[in-house]
């Protein structure tokens, strides 16, 4: 690879009265550590910064107590008291001589206030944004002036913790100062109401005031939402989101530019491409002279080099990507691109801050462990004997492990049954939209095929008497699992009763086999699974119903930010849904429904049942190996072990975690599932 054709991805960018040494740039993100865990948020910023990101951003900080998130874990700035727990984030990201940025933000009625118990606050009246059945005060002139007052004082401390950039935040639909901006939310008829110039007041006043307590200390940004994809009812980038760019242009040091809400913003790969928001943002440099920052889940060098070029971007901004790889910069600077590990836009980092648990990634196990277990994506200890690994089977767990055991200097074979590599993701890779998570098995497969201590055997089916043959010290089972047709799953405890229909399992689905006439979709698991089978069966041409227990479909996915896509996407193709109702019996095409609150029975008519419940780990083999452990000495086995779908049955983030963790604490006596470092704040 030519280096030199990325050279421009590493030139300085001046922002206010600091320089960022390159183009890389780790926008805002949330990470479900912030004030809660804070050395674990400022190891894993500093890791990034290590990495070669020019500028490393917090998470939302809220500036005062009215602004309180709880539950969500993310930082603060409410008083002097939380300058500490920044400052070490700071100390952190600028010992490698990157920029650290924080974002303030007050986030009006999209808070309850559930810690603080302050009355929460608005533009006008309002019910507040999520299901608290309390409201939110309409703010007066003495408001305005204390919330003045309050970014004032984040900001000053701000300083004080050594901050090189400090963010205005008005974007996503979050924040109060977006509120003021959308005449969704203000209604007033002063002078911070009516006319944009009205609407945008407060903002200004802010930046104004930011600026100020900056001073020469520090560069201060303004993250916009310069389109809210929701037609006239909302801010667009065609009208009213592009008068603001021309209001403020060149007032605050730097322009951060996206699309709200966050499910647009942090769009995932089933439903949108790299780069999706360009369209949306492209005119910013046109019309401001101060630097741009804009994302779209950058992770192709060519795709970024072309974002400079042509004038859409100064710097290469990243949430996601900078997740799935915190050594992005110094991989493309050292000639290591095709060694990324690309996101997959799966959004599983995005559950950890909807659940306040530290940030995962699907394609990065290390990614929350960085303090809590010393884990660092780059380094891994050598190997602690010359022992040598059997692995059965390739899929996301068992290529993991065979990665990691081989960094640390393991000579390992691995065995797969199958024509492939992949398990589990090569059939689902082809459902709609998927595509890109094949990466999880790409860049495994890269990287394993450089290593001479791994072999890899494909059409290998291994009994038990061939295990034991080999006469290897370790043994690691990682066989996957396949969904059940039974229907047992949270609701159904025991097989139900199916006579004379035919049942089909996902597998059978996704390669290829099309049920005939109505198909009756039992979504018992909640996250991807069962709408993406009804989207696919639907798209050749199939008729689906589609029946789930819960109130609304991949449920789920409200934490990768999705289900209302999903649900939407059924909607649009006139796919039947039934909520609040379990499959109990199926009878020659009769479906016993009962309601999840009443237990009436009801019925529908179907062809064919598809249960997508839950999955069995595909264990026998183990079993079979166990059955003989008093042969294990003589064969010189010392250990056979379970990792990802074949010991539990979860998610491929689960199955690539478990598979590294085996990997991290071989030869390690410590407990590998409960040996982590916890934070106690009187420590």
């Amino acid at each position: 690879m030519d280096k030199s054709l990325y050279d421009i991805l590493f030139e300085p960018v001046k922002i206010g009265p600091k320089t960022a040494k390159n183009r890389f740039y780790q926008v805002p993100h949330c990470n479900g550590m912030g004030h809660r865990w804070p050395k674990s948020m400022a190891e894993m910023r500093g890791i990034k910064a290590e990495g070669g990101w020019g500028v490393v951003c917090s998470e939302e900080c809220e500036i005062h107590p009215s602004s309180d998130l709880s539950s969500g874990a993310l930082m603060r700035l409410w008083d002097d008291s939380d300058i500490p727990t920044h400052a070490r984030m700071v100390d952190k990201v600028q010992e490698h001589g990157a920029l650290a940025g924080v974002q303030l933000v007050h986030n009006g009625y999209s808070v309850s206030n559930r810690f603080s118990r302050i009355v929460p606050i608005a533009p006008t009246a309002r019910a507040v944004r999520y299901d608290d059945p309390i409201q939110a005060r309409g703010m007066d002139r003495s408001d305005i002036k204390n919330l003045r007052q309050w970014f004032r004082d984040a900001a000053r401390r701000a300083v004080t913790a050594g901050y090189d950039i400090i963010y205005v935040y008005a974007g996503h639909n979050l924040t109060l100062l977006m509120h003021f901006l959308s005449p969704r939310y203000n209604q007033r008829t002063d002078e911070y109401g009516g006319s944009l110039t009205n609407r945008v007041r407060l903002i200004r006043e802010v930046l104004e005031d930011t600026k100020e307590i900056a001073g020469d200390k520090a560069a201060v940004a303004f993250r916009f939402g310069v389109d809210e994809l929701m037609g006239a009812a909302g801010i667009r980038c065609a009208d009213e989101g592009r008068e603001v760019v021309h209001m403020l242009a060149d007032l605050p040091d730097l322009w951060d530019v996206n699309v709200s809400d966050w499910s647009n913003d942090s769009l995932t790969s089933r439903f949108g491409a790299e780069g999706h928001q360009e369209p949306y943002i492209d005119f910013v440099k046109k019309i401001t002279n101060k630097p741009v920052v804009g994302v779209g889940r950058f992770t192709s060098p060519d795709a970024m080099v072309s974002q400079i070029r042509r004038g859409d971007l100064d710097l290469i901004g990243a949430a996601r990507p900078s997740i799935a790889d915190p050594f992005l910069p110094n991989k493309i600077k050292q000639g290591r691109a095709d060694e990324i590990r690309e996101c997959i836009g799966c959004n599983i980092c995005t559950s950890g801050d909807m659940l306040s648990v530290p940030v995962r990634c699907t394609q990065n196990p290390t990614m929350g462990e960085e303090w809590r277990k010393g884990w660092h994506p780059e380094h891994i200890e050598a190997a602690g004997s010359e022992d040598k690994i059997l692995i059965i089977g390739a899929g996301p767990a068992g290529l993991e492990a065979a990665l990691a055991l081989s960094n640390r200097g393991y000579e390992v074979v691995v065995a797969e049954k199958a024509a492939k590599t992949g398990g589990r993701l090569n059939r689902e890779v082809n459902l709609p939209g998927f595509g890109e998570w094949r990466r999880v098995v790409d860049h495994r497969r890269h990287m394993l095929n450089q290593k001479a201590n791994v072999n890899i055997y494909l059409e290998s089916d291994l009994g038990a008497q061939d295990i034991l043959d080999f006469g290897f010290p370790h043994v690691v089972m990682a066989t996957g699992a396949t969904w059940r047709t039974d229907g047992v799953g949270r609701e159904n405890h025991f097989p139900i009763p199916i006579n004379d229909t035919p049942v089909f399992s996902p597998e059978q689905i996704m390669d290829g086999v099309m049920p005939e006439g109505r198909v009756i979709i039992f979504d018992d698991d909640h996250y991807y699974m069962a709408s993406a089978l009804a989207q696919m069966i639907h798209d050749r041409g199939g008729e689906v119903i589609f029946v789930t227990p819960a109130v609304k479909v991949a449920s789920w996915t409200e934490n990768t930010l999705e289900q209302h896509k999903i649900q939407a996407d059924l909607i649009r193709r006139d796919i039947p849904i039934i909520c609040g109702q379990t499959v109990i019996a199926v009878t020659a095409g009769k479906f016993t429904l009962k309601c999840a609150y009443t237990e009436a029975k009801t019925g529908i008519e179907g062809d064919s049942f598809l249960p997508v419940t839950s999955r069995q780990s595909q264990d026998s083999l183990f079993d079979q190996v166990m059955t003989r452990q008093d042969e294990f000495v003589g064969r010189g086995v010392t250990s056979v072990t379970r990792i990802g779908d074949c010991h539990v049955p979860s998610t491929i983030a689960a199955a690539v975690y478990h598979g590294h963790l085996y990997a991290r604490g071989l030869d390690n006596p410590s407990d590998q599932w409960t040996d982590f470092r916890r934070e106690n704040q009187w420590l």
